[in-house]
Parts: C-alpha cells; sequence; structure tokens
C-alpha cells in the first residue's frame, strides 16, 4: 500500500478517536477564529449595522457550505472504505472524481449566490432594509471565492480519508493569520467594510486550497494527479452522489431551517439581529466537539467496515460519544460563566447586549443535548446510511422552527424562544438518532455496495 496515515483498524478505538479528532478540532476552531475576527473587525471599525449585516449572511452562506461539505463526505467515505479493503487504484480514482465534481459544483455555487441573492435576502431573510445594500454586497463579494472553499474541502476529505487529519489544521492556520492580516488591512486601515471582510475571507480560501494541494501531492505519490486523469467519470461521481447527496441534504435542511429561525429573529429589529450574528457565532464553537467526533468517526467507521471490524465500530461510537460529552461540557462552563465579557468585544449597544448575554447562557446548558447524539451521524454515514442523518435533521429543525414561530410572539417565551428553540429541537433529534442507534438497523450493508 502507499504510503499514507495510520489507519484506524487495530488499537484502542479511543486512542485512535481522540488522536484523529484533535487536529480537526482545532482547524475548525481556526476557522471559526478567523470568522469571529471578520466579525469582530467589522464591528469595532464600522459599527452595529454593518456587524448586523455580515451575521445576517451567516445562514445562507451555510447553505453553500453545506453542500461542500456534504458531497467532500461522501466522497470521503467512499475513499475510506477502499483504503480501509487496501485498494489503491480505487482510492486514487475515487479522490479524482471528488475533486472534479467538487470544482464543478464551486463554480455553480458561485453563480447561482450572485444571481439569486437579492431575491434571498428580500424574499426568504427578510434582511432589515437599513442593511440590506451591505448584506448583499458581502454575501456576493463572499460567492465569488466559493470555488475556492468547495476546492479545500475536497482535498481536506480526502486526505482524512487516508489517515491525515494533521494536515488540514496547517491549512486552516494559512487561512486564519492570512484572513486577520487582511481583515485589518482592508477593514481597518482600508475602511472597506464589510467588503473588506468579504475580500480577506476568499484570499484565505485561495490559500488554503493552494497549500492542500501542493501538500497532497508532494506528500502521497497516489495523488499526484495528472490533467487527463481529472475528467468526470459518471460511475465514480455517482458513487460520491449517492453518499454525499443524504449528507449534503441534512445539512441544507440545518440551512434552511436556520434561515427560516433568522427570518423570525430580523422580525424583531435590527438590534435582535446583532445580538443573534454575536450568539449564533459563539454557538458555532460549542458545536466543534461533537463535529469533529462526528467526521473522525465517519471515518473510523469507514475504515473499520472496509477491514470488516464491525466489532470496533460500535465500541468505537460508544467512546467517541463520551469524548463529544465531556468535550462540549468543557467548552460550554465558560460560556455560561463568561457570557458578559465575551459580548463585550462585539462593541454592541445595551440592549442587544442583554438579548445576547441570556443567549450564550441558554446555548451552554442546549448544547450538551446535541453532543450526545452528532457523533452517531458518523457511524451511519461510514456504513452509508447517510439517510438517517438527514431525517434526525429534518426531525430537529422542523422542531425548532414551528417551536420558535409559535412561541415568539407571547408567553411564556416571546423573544427568547430564539436561543431556547433549540432544546426543543436537540431532545427530538436525540430521541431519533438513538433508537436507530439501538436498533441495529445501522449495521446492515445498503443495497447496491
Amino acid at each position: 500500500m502507499a504510503m499514507y496515515g495510520k489507519p484506524m483498524t487495530s488499537g484502542a478505538p479511543w486512542k485512535h478517536i481522540a488522536g484523529f479528532a484533535f487536529p480537526i478540532l482545532c482547524g475548525s476552531l481556526l476557522q471559526q477564529l478567523y470568522n469571529t475576527v471578520d466579525m469582530l473587525v467589522v464591528a469595532n471599525f464600522s459599527g452595529q449595522n454593518e456587524l448586523a449585516a455580515v451575521g445576517t449572511t451567516g445562514t445562507l452562506v451555510f447553505l453553500f457550505l453545506a453542500t461542500a461539505i456534504g458531497f467532500s463526505a461522501g466522497n470521503g467515505v467512499v475513499v475510506a472504505q477502499h483504503f480501509g479493503a487496501g485498494r489503491d487504484r480505487e482510492v486514487r480514482e475515487n479522490a479524482a472524481s471528488g475533486i472534479v465534481l467538487l470544482f464543478v459544483l464551486g463554480a455553480a455555487a458561485t453563480a447561482v449566490g450572485i444571481v439569486f441573492s437579492r431575491f434571498a435576502y428580500v424574499r426568504l431573510v427578510s434582511a432589515p432594509e437599513n442593511i440590506l445594500d451591505s448584506t448583499l454586497l458581502y454575501f456576493r463579494i463572499y460567492c465569488a471565492g466559493l470555488v475556492f472553499q468547495f476546492g479545500y474541502n475536497i482535498l481536506a476529505a480526502i486526505l482524512r480519508a487516508v489517515g491525515d487529519s494533521a494536515a488540514t489544521l496547517y491549512f486552516l492556520l494559512i487561512a486564519a493569520v492570512l484572513n486577520i492580516l487582511l481583515d485589518l488591512l482592508f477593514v481597518g486601515v482600508f475602511r472597506w467594510g464589510c467588503a473588506g471582510a468579504a475580500v480577506a475571507t476568499d484570499i484565505a480560501q485561495a490559500g488554503s486550497m493552494i497549500a492542500a494541494w501542493v501538500y497532497m501531492a508532494r506528500k502521497y505519490p497516489v495523488f499526484r494527479f495528472k490533467l487527463r486523469e481529472l475528467v468526470w467519470k459518471s460511475e465514480l461521481v455517482r458513487q460520491t452522489l449517492r453518499v454525499g447527496f443524504p449528507i449534503a441534504l441534512q445539512l441544507v435542511i440545518v440551512s434552511l431551517g436556520l434561515t427560516l429561525i433568522q427570518r423570525a429573529v430580523n422580525s424583531f429589529g435590527e438590534v435582535m439581529t446583532a445580538s443573534f450574528s454575536v450568539g449564533h457565532r459563539v454557538e458555532l464553537y460549542l458545536h466543534l466537539p461533537c463535529n469533529a467526533i462526528q467526521t473522525t468517526l465517519a471515518t473510523y467507521t469507514g475504515q473499520n467496515i472496509g477491514a470488516e471490524r464491525m466489532d470496533r465500530v460500535k465500541l468505537g461510537a460508544r467512546q467517541g460519544l463520551t469524548i463529544s460529552i465531556l468535550l462540549t461540557a468543557v467548552v460550554s462552563i465558560p460560556v455560561w460563566v463568561f457570557a458578559d465579557r465575551i459580548v463585550t468585544l462585539f462593541s454592541l449597544d445595551e440592549a442587544a447586549t442583554a438579548y445576547c448575554v441570556a443567549h450564550l447562557r441558554a446555548i451552554a446548558l442546549i448544547n450538551v443535548i446535541l453532543s450526545a447524539y452528532v457523533p452517531l451521524f458518523g457511524v451511519f454515514q461510514g456504513n452509508r446510511h447517510t439517510g438517517i442523518p438527514t431525517v434526525v435533521a429534518l426531525c430537529a429543525l422542523t422542531t425548532r422552527v414551528i417551536v420558535t414561530y409559535l412561541c415568539k410572539d407571547g408567553p411564556p417565551f416571546g423573544e427568547s424562544i430564539i436561543w431556547w428553540n433549540g432544546a426543543f429541537g436537540f431532545c427530538a433529534g436525540c430521541v431519533v438518532s438513538w433508537i436507530y442507534f439501538l436498533s441495529g438497523l445501522w449495521k446492515r450493508r445498503p443495497a447496491g455496495r
């Protein structure tokens, strides 16, 4: 077998899971940090309205990111299973087809985002009129760089599939440093406002994608593709689409649900919009541990399924869940304790600050529920039961949206349902996930595999 990262098919599962997840977690933390820097720099140099404009784009930005992550993860599962079975030729061919697919999707996403941005923010999100122009400017510039984001995600997924999760940390470090420096230059010095933050993000994404490509080609001979190998192969693309579509759909459902919640947020005015922008950004930090374990368990399960080690999969699932819950609790405690100090970093006014502190303290409690079931998605995805996380996401988001619109205009919640809706949605998702896991149905090999 060609030189790869270390497979996770022998030894203590928790050691593999923790070791593999750590660089993913650190890389995701870096990614969130440089996105947060966008908001911090904009808030402190351009004001609360520009901050609200950047924050309002978050849910639709995630819609495109969902597509990139979903189909990249699908290709990663296919590559991981071939890697676990020791089939080098299939590893190479499926990686090449995944790269082609994701670059095509990235170009399409750029066009769709730019063309339909006004319709989306006027009709779907109902962005406040006073921040609409800034919102559209930021979003359109951001969309221009989507091809780099799609490119980075597929390269990172391929590297993780063959056991190399540490490298992605270095690529995201490059992106974070670039983004922070360019934010300070474009927004702080040139005073380009939210447009400067978007340009900085695009350049940072391009930097991380280029670094990933160079690294992959230099370290792994099997991934030194000739241009004639990067062509559309329908059968291989269909494999990635079959596995990746439900993963992408799951994330798209999350994005659409959050878009509807964002619409409810905007109905309370720009003060709540600014507050929610900060609260949601902090909440993404609380999601990092369970998302890192989910990504890890997808690769871990795929490799062990390929090696026909189902006994290790169930043990790894239990140990991964334990790590997820503990890590989420560890990061949630300081959010609860220092909520007021965290909010002061974003220069919100008094009313927005009050909303945001309440928001942070609520999500510090609620997100522990999320950590108790999202890692199971990785187990399901690793054995190509990718439709189940979609069903769970639909159940959780539908619950959140219904509860939000039923309770937002009166007691007992009123505007506070904006942050408490997660308690209802995550509990619903947790119940459905555990029922499926305990049933053992996820162990069956899907038809057509």
